[in-house]
């Protein structure tokens, strides 16, 4: 069953990042800005599978969820590190996410390094 449920919300995690793509490219938006290659350069994931990487933290970055980060979760965000964190906090917005729930996931894993700059 969680199995089932996992490959579900990998499902639909795909889906959204791919409605994020498709219509930034037909809207023909600028892309967003960049990080500075320091903040980049040490992440060897892209946006995509270091989104992946952290689907055990959905649970605590859900809009108005009480729900705290599980042990697995924080393994995966101390495992991405502050750079991979940071280009996912710069990447487009995705539903069912609370942004500022997300960057706090570094402190409420107790994970050694500082916040992200998020660039506007």
């Amino acid at each position: 069953m969680r199995v089932g449920l996992a490959v579900a919300l990998l499902i639909v995690m795909t889906i959204a990042a791919l409605t994020i793509v498709t219509a930034q490219q037909e809207d023909q938006q600028p892309p967003p800005p960049m990080l500075p290659v320091e903040e980049v350069g040490m992440c060897s994931r892209t946006f995509f599978s270091a989104l992946v990487q952290l689907i055990p933290c959905r649970p605590a970055v859900a809009p108005f969820s009480p729900i705290p980060p599980t042990e697995s979760c924080c393994a995966a965000v101390v495992t991405l590190g502050r750079p991979c964190l940071c280009l996912l906090a710069n990447g487009p917005p995705l539903s069912g996410i609370d942004r500022s729930m997300a960057l706090q996931l570094p402190q409420r894993c107790f994970a050694n390094f500082p916040p992200c700059d998020v660039i506007n």
